[in-house]
This record gives C-alpha cells, sequence and structure tokens, in this order.
C-alpha cells in the first residue's frame, strides 16, 4: 500500500479557519504562515476556539506584505506586516511567554468587533522565539503559536473509522491537521517513529491529545451539542495521557512538500 499526503492545510492565526494548499514550504517552526499571528486578550493571553467556537469562521488569508481578514458580515480587511520596530507585548499562550509584535490597531478593532470583546492581534516574527518542549525534541526545536509542536499529522482511515461510529460524520478540518495521509491503516501514524515527505524527514515525536475544541463545528462556529465527536473517541482511543488523534511531527529539514508526495515510513516504533 502507498501511503501518500493527500492534503496540506495551515491555519494563519492561531484557532481560525483552515486554508488547503497544493504545497508549502516547511520551516524550522512548522509550514510557512501556519500560526505566525494569534489573538490576545485585554491580559495578553491567548484567546482560541476552545472559549470562543466563533473564531473558527474566521478566515485569514496571507499575502506578501498582509493578511486579509474575512468573517460573517465583517468588510474584509487588509492587514499590513508588522515592520521590524513595531512595538512587541509580552503574551501567555499555554505555559509560555514570547515577546510578540503588535498588529496595526485596525485589526484590533476589526477583530474586537467581530468577537464582541476587546482583543489584540499579534504576530510571530524571526526574533519572536518560542521553544518546543525539551520532553519531546531536540534543543534548539522551534514552535509557532500552535499549541505544542511545528505540525500535526492525521491519517484519512483514523477519520472514517470514526465517522463509521458517528451518527453524524465529520469532517477532518474538525482536527485542524497540517498534513493528511492517505493509503494506510487507521491511525498506522501511531506506530511511526520517523517518515520522509517528498524530500524532507520529520520525527514523530508525540500523539496529539484532543479537547472540546473537537466539537467545534467549524462551519457553524459552535460547539455541538451532544458533545461529538469527543465523546465517541473517548470510548476507544483514551490512553492514560488521555484521547488521542493524530500524531505531532518536528520537521529535520526545510524545504517544499507537495500534495500527493509520498510518505515513506523509515522507522518504527518498537
Amino acid at each position: 500500500m502507498n501511503t501518500t499526503l493527500a492534503s496540506l492545510h495551515i491555519y494563519p492565526i492561531k484557532s481560525c479557519a483552515q486554508l488547503t494548499l497544493d504545497s508549502a514550504i516547511v520551516e524550522k517552526r512548522g509550514l510557512a504562515h501556519d500560526r505566525r499571528w494569534m489573538i490576545v486578550d485585554q491580559n495578553a493571553r491567548f484567546i482560541t476556539g476552545r472559549e470562543l467556537p466563533r473564531l473558527t469562521l474566521l478566515q485569514a488569508v496571507p499575502g506578501a506584505a498582509w493578511l486579509t481578514l474575512s468573517a460573517p458580515q465583517m468588510t474584509p480587511l487588509q492587514v499590513a506586516f508588522p515592520p521590524a520596530n513595531a512595538p512587541r507585548l509580552e503574551v501567555t499562550v499555554w505555559k509560555n511567554i514570547v515577546a510578540a509584535q503588535l498588529a496595526y490597531d485596525s485589526a484590533n478593532v476589526w477583530l474586537s468587533a467581530f468577537l464582541a470583546r476587546p482583543c489584540r492581534l499579534v504576530f510571530m516574527d524571526d526574533d519572536c522565539v518560542r521553544a518546543v518542549e525539551i520532553e519531546h525534541a531536540r534543543v534548539g526545536d522551534e514552535v509557532s503559536f500552535a499549541d505544542a509542536y511545528p505540525l500535526l499529522l492525521i491519517s484519512q482511515a483514523a477519520l472514517d473509522g470514526l465517522n463509521a461510529r458517528l451518527v453524524r460524520p465529520v469532517g477532518m478540518w474538525q482536527f485542524r491537521p497540517n498534513l493528511v495521509a492517505t493509503g494506510c491503516a487507521a491511525h498506522a501514524e501511531d506506530r511511526w517513529s520517523r517518515i520522509r515527505i517528498g524530500q524532507i524527514e520529520f520525527d514523530v515525536v508525540k500523539s496529539c491529545t484532543r479537547c472540546v475544541f473537537t466539537t467545534v463545528d467549524p462551519a457553524r462556529g459552535q460547539l455541538s451539542a451532544d458533545g461529538e465527536p469527543l465523546r465517541t473517541l473517548i470510548g476507544y482511543r483514551r490512553t492514560p495521557a488521555g484521547v488521542t488523534f493524530g500524531q505531532n511531527l518536528i520537521a529535520r529539514g526545510q524545504g517544499v512538500i507537495r500534495a500527493g508526495d509520498t510518505i515513506e515510513v523509515l522507522e518504527h516504533l518498537l
């Protein structure tokens, strides 16, 4: 069975809607433009779709020098990337505090109106460094504003197996992967240790533990009333570490990967 990269996805603002790409540049922190922006509250703490499911309705499309924002009942807005001398704000994302660049105030006004609460938009430039937890990484590994790791991979067969158990099937976008693999068994990724996609190698470092965010329907920007699909996942994917679905990756090289590339498993877990 030939395992291939079926699709690639980025989320330019943390918790925003996905963008599907034909190809992507793999960088040290993950795919280019993936979760390099983040929305924070008045205390400079990150805001995600767990608390504001409406965030999943926000479309953010990166351009050469700007980010275009669009959302229901909102006039689209182009936000220029902050200049090198832009003011910085110490922001909190989970256990990390990093000095991110502040976006122009027009973005803050626009997002505050859309989310109906005061908030600010920040950008992770090259000088804003966030390390990966060393327990599952190497010294010098970095991550964007993603929860903990640069990349997330899920097999299509894993989603198919879940949907076979659900009354109301869900889409892959509900799990927010960067990479979707096809041509392998359900959860085959759980047994991978090192893979190659195109010419780039990746360490498969940790299972992704899932939370209430999986119950947000990104088409409606609302939590599901029945707690699905997390309720069903608890029944067959619970581990001592939590409910797992998908694998976190760290790239060991940089370059371009494309939908349709072969995924070669270089090492399996013992």
